[in-house]
């Protein structure tokens, strides 16, 4: 496997001369957004030195971010979490802090996206985009920490860790007691994964809907033909070390263990819903949130048991069959291959071949076919007999007139709209599949 920093000056090229139009390769927008240089590092409240920031971190500086933390009120998130921090005298009351400020992060824009509490701003309830840039300013924060009883760069990993985990809502997948009274259905599990915000150097006002979705409906209950079902969701990086590093694995085996449905979803194309039925086991390269590429066999556990393809167990026929929103929904069977004892990428409409090794799934090559291909290994493995695999959602776009990264707004009404149906039709389809399932 190839691990290639890109540099920023050349990702808008990378970006340009990409063609597929899913995760891989994500489908280009009216215009590029120049790519100047990163602005220098802010002095941190926390710190007396400034340490490096990474290229995520770097991005919140500009207009875009804080303008979307301003008009969300996620602004005041990062001052609170300083004062945690001042007041912590130990490794161990740190730990509770930073465990304790992700969590709250995570439910405040959960709370928002389902309408409770006050919304603190004008921008609509249901934007991803407050959580993704808000993390950012605490990991930024706690990575120039120097507290007086010291801390090695070990023990800011962890904590680093436990606040991405805790921010994220994969360390709160909790579902209600099986338990129920006999003859009374107990209510179905269902796991769903969105994503961050990504190609933030095309144009850094983009939102996720498959990450909106999450916030939309976690913790909440569906009802189905057959009794209720309760969602737990959550988000999860689009950076190719994380996933080397197992974190899909490490956040999904548990609640898949307990669950009766599981849906990863993410962007995928321009006007359409597919459900992918086959997932690849190849990286294809294309540029992360951090402007690194990978290419090569996706990294797993136990490589020498690895298959090249996983399969959806999502009941898709009842999915396509249902009218669950404005947006076609499509049976995704095409994939690329090189056949047994070839040499070259062959794409295959029906699926792949006996023997043939991944060149990209359904869902393509990128972060989206990732976490399917590992979300379906880890049900293998685990030897669970559930549906589950992966949704692409329509690209969020934004309205007419409202295209270009450099003079447009950070929202508009289509925008709105746009997002509100996809996360209603999503919800439908995971009602159907329940119902089918």
């Amino acid at each position: 496997m190839s691990r290639i920093r890109v540099r920023p000056e050349l990702l808008g090229l990378v970006l340009l001369t990409t063609t597929a139009l899913t995760l891989t390769a994500p489908p280009p927008l009216a215009a590029a957004q120049p790519l100047g240089a990163q602005p220098a590092p802010a002095r941190s409240a926390t710190a007396g030195a400034t340490a490096a920031f990474t290229v995520e971190e770097q991005r919140l500086d500009r207009a875009v971010p804080q303008e979307i933390l301003r008009r969300s009120g996620f602004d005041a998130v990062a001052p609170d979490f300083v004062r945690s921090l001042r007041g912590a005298d130990s490794y161990a009351e740190a730990e509770r802090a930073v465990a304790r400020s992700g969590a709250r992060l995570w439910q405040r824009a959960v709370d928002r996206a389902q309408g409770r509490g006050p919304a603190r701003g004008d921008l609509s309830r249901d934007d991803d985009r407050p959580l993704y840039w808000a993390r950012l300013a605490l990991t930024r924060e706690l990575r120039q920490w120097q507290p007086e009883f010291g801390l090695s760069e070990s023990a800011r990993t962890a904590l680093l860790g436990t606040l991405e985990r805790s921010s994220r809502g994969q360390d709160s997948m909790d579902f209600p007691a099986r338990g129920a009274a006999k003859g009374v259905k107990g209510v179905k599990r269902i796991v769903l994964t969105g994503f961050d915000p990504f190609t933030l150097d095309r144009d850094i006002r983009i939102s996720n809907p498959s990450g909106a979705t999450a916030l939309a409906l976690d913790g909440t209950v569906i009802r189905t033909a057959d009794g209720p079902a309760r969602i737990e969701a959550a988000v999860f990086p689009v950076r190719w070390g994380d996933f080397a590093d197992g974190t899909v694995e490490q956040a999904l085996r548990g609640p898949l263990s307990r669950a009766d449905l599981f849906t990863t979803v993410s962007q995928g194309r321009v006007g359409r819903i597919d459900v992918e039925r086959f997932n690849g086991a190849w990286r294809g390269g294309f540029g992360d949130n951090e402007n690194v590429s990978e290419t090569g066999l996706v990294p797993v556990t136990d490589p020498a048991s690895q298959p090249q393809w996983t399969t959806t167990s999502l009941p898709y026929r009842s999915i396509v069959a249902a009218g669950t929103g404005r947006f076609p929904v499509y049976d995704n069977t095409s994939v690329t291959e090189i056949p047994a004892g070839g040499t070259a990428p062959v794409v295959r409409p029906d699926g792949p071949t006996p023997g043939s090794a991944a060149r990209a799934g359904g869902g393509g090559d990128y972060l989206s076919n990732e976490i399917a291909y590992r979300a379906t290994l880890l049900r293998d493995r685990l030897g669970l007999d559930i549906p589950g695999g992966h949704v692409h959602t329509p690209v969020l776009q934004f309205g007419a007139g409202n295209t270009d990264p450099a003079t447009g707004s950070v929202t508009d009404p289509e925008f709105v709209r746009n997002r509100l149906d996809i996360i209603a039709q999503l919800r439908t389809i995971i009602t159907v599949a329940a119902e089918a399932s």
